[in-house]
């Protein structure tokens, strides 16, 4: 371990940073150095992570820098490149807006400022896959910060959701939801008064909600080297999302798919807009019309993007290989057949309405092509064992108890 060029700095201490960290361990045998603002049990009981800083202030951009600098100070005397991984779309966004100063310190692929506002704000998001061919669900903007009347005549059930979801985050209230669904237009009013209460004065996405149970929705992953060419497309169907209202959105299982068609029209667009390194893509099917409609692009790996490592595609080594070595890959789109889960086998079998899905699932775990990355072999941390066992059976009640 000491022999390599490079020490890797994750910020983060959730899930996604759990299993950047083992990606990592895996193709290196490094344990990262992981700088967080709170303690995660995903993180803190591991065996296979060096070390966790903790910053309170962290996500705070007049503090954010500060804190980088002095870790990159601390670790100067190893002589190593500091290879830089966000594992949230807050840390991304401050590692791109402080590219200059950081990049004195640190190596990382992202995106520059100006893409990451067109890619962010969901109206300039919507707006390029227009004009790129991309398709979107029918969407109106509503702006928090004028007073001006809701529209009317809409298709309900309709979707409500923050276009600048790290702002909306900064303005806590009971109740609050990752995304709400609701059948009427006093619900409607109801849902943005609440929110505008709030003190959250950026625009609302009033979506049309595309029917279909979890299984409608689909995931891709690329990655563009940092001299933008693309080296990895996947494509992958959810089987679970969660199913609380803080989390939804958030994939708890999917199977790996093959459709070239949609890999490429991804890619085609990534590399028409100038993208690098890892993106994240949210999707529906339609079966209205047959189309697969993009939600958002994430400017970072997802928290079950693991996947591509667990299939021989390590995300560390895209980093590691770009950055640290130089070296070029060749472009894959990846077809295997594999289930992440984090959840366990009994939640999938008794959860998953599509019976076709469910049998996937089933013959996957039965040919031993699934995994769920928290219980990475090779972590041997003691309580981890009983964090794990208590988080399996909370999934059961989780699922028993609420439907999306």
């Amino acid at each position: 371990m000491s022999e390599l060029p490079f020490l890797p700095i994750i910020i983060g201490t959730d899930i996604n940073a759990y299993n950047m960290a083992i990606s990592f361990h895996e193709a290196y045998g490094i344990k990262p150095i992981l700088i967080g603002k709170d303690q995660l049990p995903f993180t803190t009981l591991s065996s296979i992570i060096e070390k966790i800083e903790i910053y309170p202030a962290l996500a705070d951009n007049k503090h954010f820098v500060g804190i980088l600098k002095h870790v990159a100070a601390t670790l100067a005397s190893s002589n190593k490149k500091l290879l830089l991984v966000g594992t949230n779309d807050l840390y991304v966004r401050l590692i791109i807006e402080n590219e200059e100063v950081l990049k004195e310190h640190y190596v990382f692929n992202y995106i520059k400022e100006s893409l990451m506002n067109q890619l962010q704000v969901k109206s300039n998001f919507y707006k390029l896959c227009e004009q790129y061919g991309i398709d979107t669900p029918a969407t109106y903007f509503y702006d928090c910060s004028e007073s001006a009347p809701l529209p009317e005549n809409l298709a309900y059930p309709i979707i409500i959701k923050p276009s600048n979801g790290i702002e909306y985050y900064k303005h806590k209230f009971v109740g609050q939801q990752k995304v709400y669904k609701v059948d009427s237009a006093e619900e409607l009013q109801k849902v943005v008064e609440t929110i505008i209460a709030s003190g959250y004065q950026e625009e609302l996405i009033i979506q049309d909600y595309i029917p279909g149970d979890d299984t409608y929705m689909w995931d891709s992953v690329i990655y563009a080297s940092s001299s933008g060419k693309t080296q990895l497309v996947t494509f992958a169907q959810v089987v679970l999302q969660e199913h609380t209202v803080t989390a939804i959105g958030n994939y708890t299982a999917l199977i790996t798919r093959y459709n070239k068609e949609m890999m490429e029209k991804l890619q085609h667009f990534l590399e028409a807009v100038g993208y690098v390194g890892f993106a994240n893509f949210d999707l529906k099917y339609d079966a209205r019309d047959g189309k697969f409609k993009v939600f958002e692009v994430n400017i970072r790996q997802g928290r079950s993007s693991y996947y591509v490592t667990a299939l021989g595609h390590n995300m560390a080594e895209y980093l590691v290989d770009d950055l640290i070595y130089g070296k070029e890959k060749p472009l894959t789109y990846l077809n295997e057949d594999y289930l992440f889960t984090v959840v366990p086998k009994i939640v999938l079998r008794k959860f998953v309405e599509n019976a076709d899905i469910r049998r996937d699932a089933n013959r996957l775990i039965k040919e031993g092509k699934y995994g769920n990355p928290l219980f990475y072999k090779h972590d041997h941390h003691f309580k981890r064992k009983f964090f794990l066992f208590a988080r399996q059976v909370n999934y059961y009640r989780k699922y028993k108890n609420n439907k999306w």
